[in-house]
């Protein structure tokens, strides 16, 4: 298989493998006027297998969606055909608008216009709870 190289774009390595659909749900590449490969299943020495995603473009990506799917993503941007950035990404303190509160009663629920504000409460668990009413957040399903 023969995937070129990308001019200029960002690369998305390191995915846990199956989750790159995920990302790309999350982050609407489908919605891009440009060419977007998903890798999927890729060996690899430290992981065993991965996931990869090519963007033919420089788009802004949001860093908490990527940082909160899977927090061993590096991200590559490639200018003029050269690696010009390359960031590591670590699981966010906060999101916003990433997840929903699943409580019917929350202010979330009936206060359509507030932004949906998650905390990270502990790390180890990678649990999140409502900033609102502090109910913990769904588990990410692949």
């Amino acid at each position: 298989m023969i995937v070129d190289q990308i001019e200029n774009g960002i690369v998305l390595d390191h995915i846990k493998a199956g989750y790159s659909m995920l990302i790309y749900n999350y982050l609407g590449l489908n919605d891009l006027d440009c060419t977007v490969a998903i890798i999927k299943n890729v060996k690899s020495n430290k992981m065993g297998k991965k996931d990869i995603i090519k963007i033919d473009s420089l788009i802004d990506i949001n860093f908490d969606i990527l940082g909160y799917i899977d927090a061993n993503i590096t991200v590559n941007v490639i200018r003029d055909g050269k690696l010009v950035d390359k960031q590591k990404l670590e699981l966010p303190e906060t999101l916003i608008n990433v997840i929903k509160c699943k409580n019917p009663r929350c202010i979330t629920s009936t206060e359509q216009e507030l932004d949906q504000r998650f905390i990270l409460t502990d790390k180890e668990e990678k649990t999140y709870r409502c900033a609102y009413c502090e109910t913990a957040s769904d588990s990410l399903k692949i």
